[in-house]
């Protein structure tokens, strides 16, 4: 009895410690609330910034839901772990923002905290956001209290069990959270540093593009591609020559995808499109400069004779086996009813309007759900101020089945001197069986 009850209070002290230590983990460098704002009344300039910011930050493409009014929350956002909505950040007293201090939008955004104290969900990239400066917080603070209150409650999450709880929260952040605003690179000039502050903080570029683990966590920010979870679109590496990386790009050419959607090499299609709408599209040149001279240094170089694969491949079952004649020959019929009118019978596309797919390194990467994707859905660029009647293409998800797919994705792959892997009928299937609501 006597060494059970030694066991009972030994498991306790060890529960209590766990629990001390989540707790400091989860109020490090928290800002003191009490203490007076020292900081200026807001004017216009400081405002005018804030706007600039939260475009940077593509604020308003979350938290407004459709129809509804501009950043007055409401957006459902899909998550493995069920239904997350964004809040009102309109500066209306009762549900939105009116009432909070600079210090409180500071504690959001650097610590990932509510007015009240609760833990926010990750689905607001706080994990980002704490990298950004105090000044930035309360230039984005005055702007949003510039716009026009919105009576509109926040919507209560849907999110399932366990992971609905605060403790649960608390755990994850312990594990995979740290506050810490960006500090500059002294072995790089000022550009640099601040397209990296711009791509790792406000514009939450890994949020996409860094695969995350079971719990919904991404391995800091690397920027070498992940699946968007729900959604079944690939955010390609940042840092592979083979899918997203631009080392050798010109920096303008950088430039212009980011502002007009389109570059010579390139143009922007699924969850992209939106980021250019309603964000980049929107930025300063120098600022969009400073981006693309931080993204060129991302690229890791390839040794000599290094195969087309992926950087990260971990959940695409890659087979190099041919396909078969008579599966191939389908697809060549395919290609020639559906897409040789805007690609070409060559695959190498039109300048400017239908893109090449011979030597397209977005349809030779291993992992092929954003081909998938397009054929079913449709690929559409962003109508941008450069690029206001951008060409696009039709879906197919009413016109081909699942083998059609595979088949004239494999004939892609595999016609023109392209080598990659085949598509099969399953991963078809299993994208259109999943369509993000």
């Amino acid at each position: 009895m006597r060494q059970l009850k030694k066991i009972m209070f030994g498991a306790a002290g060890v529960l209590l410690g766990l629990a001390a230590l989540i707790w400091l983990l989860n109020t490090r460098d928290e800002p003191d609330l009490t203490s007076p704002a020292t900081a200026s009344a807001p004017d216009s300039t400081m405002v005018q910034r804030g706007a600039y910011l939260a475009r940077a930050g593509n604020c308003m493409t979350c938290h407004t839901a459709r129809g509804g009014a501009s950043y007055a929350g409401g957006r459902g956002i899909v998550t493995p772990f069920g239904t997350v909505y964004t809040s009102n950040l309109t500066p209306d007293n009762a549900t939105g923002i009116g009432s909070w201090s600079p210090a409180h939008f500071w504690r959001a955004m650097h610590n990932g905290r509510s007015k009240d104290g609760r833990l926010l969900y990750p689905a607001f990239p706080y994990t980002n956001y704490t990298q950004i400066t105090r000044e930035d917080s309360d230039a984005l603070l005055a702007y949003l209290k510039s716009l026009t209150p919105v009576a509109q409650a926040n919507q209560a999450h849907a999110i399932r069990f366990p992971y609905q709880s605060q403790a649960a929260l608390a755990v994850w952040r312990a594990l995979y959270f740290s506050p810490g605003t960006y500090k500059p690179d002294a072995t790089r000039n000022a550009e640099w540093n601040r397209g990296a502050y711009l791509v790792n903080g406000l514009g939450h570029c890994s949020a996409c593009h860094t695969a995350r683990n079971a719990l919904g966590a991404t391995d800091g920010l690397n920027l070498a591609g992940g699946l968007i979870p729900i959604q079944n679109w690939y955010a390609p590496s940042l840092t592979s020559p083979h899918e997203a990386g631009v080392g050798d790009w010109r920096e303008q050419d950088i430039v212009r995808l980011l502002k007009d959607g389109v570059s010579p090499q390139a143009s922007v299609n699924g969850p992209m499109t939106e980021v250019v709408l309603g964000s980049t599209q929107y930025l300063n040149l120098q600022d969009l400069s400073a981006m693309a001279q931080f993204l060129k240094s991302l690229t890791v170089a390839v040794p000599p004779g290094a195969t087309n694969t992926s950087a990260n491949t971990s959940n695409v079952a890659v087979t190099t086996v041919p396909a078969p004649p008579a599966a191939s020959a389908r697809g060549a019929k395919l290609y020639e009813q559906h897409c040789a009118q805007c690609h070409g019978d060559n695959g190498k596309g039109v300048p400017n309007a239908y893109p090449a797919l011979a030597g397209n390194r977005a349809v030779l990467m291993a992992q092929t759900s954003n081909l998938v994707q397009i054929v079913l859905n449709g690929g559409y660029a962003p109508a941008t101020q450069g690029n206001p009647r951008p060409f696009g293409m039709p879906p197919f998800v009413l016109v081909l089945s699942d083998s059609d797919i595979a088949a004239v994705l494999t004939h892609v792959r595999s016609s023109w001197g392209n080598q990659a892997s085949l598509v099969s009928p399953l991963e078809v299937n299993r994208i259109r069986a999943n369509q993000a609501p």
